[in-house]
């Protein structure tokens, strides 16, 4: 089901953070440090980001709670709506995110060993605090598995319809990363993004493999409300703004910044 022609679309920077910094890696391996959370999250607040998407990467394969500290201090400094995800295994874990200042929290891992969960915290706060987060991966024989672990453990369910599952269970928004395209670049699995679109009515952010404005724009095309990327951004390839022009003038509607 895509979005209304008319709907404006969302550019969401995405920051990988481990240890208290943002991170940026090849399909979440050979970690590099990027900055701090909150002093980037600035910078992108300036250039008239929609919303930020913070995943603690090593939360979940550690088996720990996201530390606060980090995600008090961006909430502090940006007027944009955060979304954090990792280490989120309990109702509990999310409510401390949202205290903190997370206007969303996304669970992925948790949500596969425990599907309830995601009725439990959009029952607690509201669909739209809910975000399933998905990462996919292409199985040989067509379709993709969902996997978890930076793409190291597959969990032997299709992916289309874990996706439509977590819907029925009231997640209110899809974060979809395609673990194939993931830091390459080369642009999003579109195919992947179709399917998903086509299965759920809620919105899907598109994430993995944006490396150009074009990329963005494909994945618009192809129905995502949102598109999310990191290495064009952190990197100073392009700023949110530059994307954002380009693809309003593809057609897209963009949002402007309150500041502007």
């Amino acid at each position: 089901m895509s979005p209304p022609s008319g709907l404006l679309r969302r550019i969401i920077p995405c920051l990988d953070v481990k240890d208290g910094r943002v991170v940026k890696g090849v399909r979440f391996r050979n970690l590099r440090d990027q900055g701090d959370p909150a002093e980037i999250a600035r910078r992108y607040d300036r250039q008239g980001a929609d919303e930020l998407v913070f995943l603690d990467v090593g939360a979940a394969p550690e088996r720990r709670d996201t530390a606060l500290d980090w995600v008090r201090r961006t909430a502090e400094q940006v007027f944009i709506p955060l979304a954090v995800g990792g280490g989120v295994r309990r109702v509990e874990d999310a409510d401390r995110l949202l205290r903190a200042g997370a206007d969303k929290v996304g669970v992925n891992t948790a949500a596969l060993d425990d599907p309830p969960l995601i009725d439990a915290i959009a029952r607690r706060f509201g669909s739209q605090c809910m975000v399933l987060s998905v990462d996919a991966k292409r199985r040989p024989d067509g379709g993709w598995e969902v996997v978890t672990h930076g793409g190291r453990r597959p969990r032997g369910r299709d992916a289309v319809a874990w996706v439509r599952e977590g819907v029925e269970r009231g997640a209110g928004e899809i974060l979809l990363t395609s673990i194939d395209a993931d830091g390459t670049r080369a642009g999003y699995d579109l195919e992947l993004l179709r399917a998903v679109v086509a299965a759920v009515g809620v919105p899907v952010i598109a994430s993995g493999g944006a490396g150009e404005p074009a990329h963005l724009a494909a994945a618009l095309e192809a129905g995502a409300a949102a598109v999310l990327a990191a290495s064009i951004f952190h990197q100073g390839t392009y700023d949110v703004q530059q994307v954002k022009d380009y693809l309003e003038a593809r057609g897209f509607p963009m949002r402007r910044p309150f500041h502007e």
